[in-house]
């Protein structure tokens, strides 16, 4: 979808848009969301990070997903210039600060949105790392933060403030921020002051967002609640149960990041002696030498080594860089 095409639908006479989850969990599913709910969901986050009539906002994702489509509609919401670019894995390479109108900005970013692979590429070339840094509020979104991104985004100099994002198409993009850099820097989740959290008895978060989605949601997230903000185990989906014992595969794939070159995933199958085993896909033909590394890497943690470790030349990504782990399996 072009800019064009989006504001043609945002102008016509519907009241309704439609919009694509991101296919992280299985097929992507057509939604028709409510303008007026899509409009909260921008007044919320323009208030929360301060953006004005007159900052700009980077446009540099996919506008046939939630996230690309909330970037336009928080320009239009509080009139900010709206710089555009096709969606790449380096989305400050060569950048022309001029919005969609031709007008200049100023020299700067206010907002970009961006997902975790578009920071990763840019942080690798020097003068991309540079324009990152002038970008006053960066939030990330689309899939988890590995470690050691998050750790050299903490290291960035000037005034950049930088902010994880949990929300979901659902929820009309995020409904709760974390800051990555900085005195404010934390694990926990920070929900919206409209917005209300609680746990299903599994664990499971659950969200009642009325200004941006006319239902409660119950998520597939096992999380931590503390003092009205919440951290992220991993989903409910995403637990292998093992001879009686639950593993968490996020939290077994966090651990063996640090440890491992090459792109891995871990997933389920089915298993008449336990139920279901843990099986570690790996990008790495030397499959023999992961294995020998990861069972050393877990020796005090026995239960979370894979029954099985196979080679594959390409693991399932989404377009926003998320496992496609309905696919793995």
């Amino acid at each position: 979808m072009t800019l064009e095409d989006f504001l043609s639908e945002w102008n016509n006479d519907s009241d309704r848009v439609l919009v694509h989850t991101s296919g992280s969990t299985g097929k992507p599913k057509p939604m028709m969301v409510e303008k007026k709910r899509m409009l909260n969901s921008a007044r919320i986050t323009c208030d929360f990070l301060g953006l004005k009539p007159g900052d700009s906002a980077l446009l540099c994702m996919s506008l046939d997903y939630i996230a690309g489509k909330m970037v336009v509609v928080r320009s239009i919401e509080r009139h900010l210039h709206l710089i555009s670019v096709s969606p790449s894995g380096h989305p400050l390479k060569d950048i022309n600060l001029k919005d969609v109108n031709g007008k200049d900005v100023n020299g700067e970013i206010t907002f970009a949105a961006m997902v975790p692979m578009q920071v990763y590429n840019t942080l690798q070339v020097p003068e991309e790392r540079e324009r990152l840094t002038h970008i006053r509020h960066l939030i990330i979104g689309g899939g988890a933060i590995d470690a050691s991104l998050e750790k050299e985004l903490q290291a960035l100099p000037g005034n950049i403030t930088i902010w994880s994002t949990y929300g979901m198409t659902e929820t009309l993009s995020h409904i709760a921020l974390r800051r990555i850099n900085g005195a404010e820097a934390s694990e926990w989740y920070q929900p919206f002051d409209s917005v209300k959290i609680s746990q299903t008895e599994e664990g499971c978060l659950v969200i009642d967002a009325p200004l941006v989605c006319a239902e409660t949601l119950v998520t597939n997230d096992i999380v931590e609640i503390e003092k009205l903000r919440f951290r992220i185990k991993g989903r409910k989906d995403n637990v292998i149960c093992s001879g009686g014992i639950k593993i968490q595969i996020e939290e077994v794939e966090e651990f063996l990041k640090p440890h491992l070159e090459k792109p891995f995933m871990l997933a389920k199958k089915k298993d008449e002696k336990f139920g279901e085993i843990a099986v570690l896909m790996s990008e790495d033909k030397e499959i023999k030498t992961v294995e020998a590394t990861i069972r050393r890497l877990l020796s005090d943690h026995k239960y979370w080594i894979p029954r099985e470790f196979r080679y594959v030349d390409h693991l399932p990504l989404t377009e926003t860089g998320k496992p496609k782990r309905s696919i793995l399996l």
